[in-house]
């Protein structure tokens, strides 16, 4: 299929590009941005704003969709947190977003070097607010309350798809337990907003991606993004379909209506896209 008109990004021609990854490859920082081969790099990065990847480069789960390198993971870097907060502060962020690989041969899946790292930023950046995107702890409450007694302001977990393409696209996660994730931070006595996406063009159908909106809704969520899945790599799912940017918007406002005041779905939106103006906060 074709890559649509709405879909084609635009590359920058300034500076600012290269200064950041010069600043990110200095510290030798991961981010999602470049791991998962993200169309909004080219923007980010010349805005000085990127997504931190932490636990490594290698990820002990093999999502079908994902550009991720699957494999054994290397040992935890205890320097990491520091390193992130140092970025965070030299880049200028107001909005730091943190994700990682997922690390199931962890016993807490990781969950203390996100506190560490929340703790960092924090530390480095008082004034700064902080978001969180996890994996699911292979549902381990106890890892759960580690990362939200670190006190992030924003945690965020990705259902990613409608649960019937679990098996071919996400075949090691649970759609349940992302849901019961989701539902325990939202009831959690912090107050700390559960936000969680999605993606279309898989092969699920309309139904589906507004019924997945609704169990969304009802674990709680009061952040939701939804973007266009689009292909890596030739040995990554084909794209089913591209849905024009009306049916976005449409979805928006169902969304909305399920009671999920902050909806952005566009083509090209994904989970840390504009994280903080989603958040209603100021990003420089």
């Amino acid at each position: 299929m074709r890559i649509p008109p709405w879909l084609r990004v635009k590359l920058p021609r300034d500076k600012a590009f290269a200064n950041t990854r010069g600043l990110l490859d200095g510290l030798a920082l991961n981010t999602v941005c470049q791991s998962a081969r993200c169309p909004n790099t080219w923007e980010c990065f010349s805005n000085s704003v990127a997504t931190f990847l932490i636990l490594g480069r290698e990820c002990s789960r093999n999502c079908a969709f994902c550009n991720i390198t699957p494999g054994a993971p290397q040992p935890l870097d205890p320097d990491e947190p520091r390193r992130v907060a140092e970025g965070a502060a030299r880049l200028g962020l107001r909005h730091v977003v943190v994700t990682s690989v997922t690390r199931d041969d962890l016993p807490d899946g990781g969950a203390e070097h996100f506190a560490e790292t929340i703790r960092q930023v924090r530390g480095r950046l008082p004034g700064c607010a902080i978001e969180v995107l996890i994996p699911d702890f292979r549902g381990d409450a106890a890892a759960l309350a580690t990362v939200l007694a670190a006190g992030p302001d924003v945690l965020n977990h990705n259902v990613e798809t409608a649960p019937r393409l679990y098996p071919a696209i996400r075949p090691q996660a649970d759609y349940a337990q992302s849901l019961e994730l989701l539902r325990r931070v939202a009831l959690d006595r912090r107050g700390i907003p559960a936000k969680s996406g999605l993606m279309v063009g898989l092969g699920e159908t309309d139904d589906e991606i507004r019924q997945t909106l609704r169990d969304l809704a009802g674990a709680g969520c009061s952040m939701i993004t939804v973007g266009q899945y689009m292909r890596p790599s030739r040995s990554h799912p084909p794209v089913q379909r591209y849905m024009p940017p009306e049916e976005f918007e449409a979805l928006a406002e169902f969304g909305r209506s399920l009671g999920v005041a902050r909806m952005f779905c566009a083509p090209l939106v994904r989970s840390s896209y504009h994280a903080a103006e989603l958040a209603g906060m100021i990003t420089r």
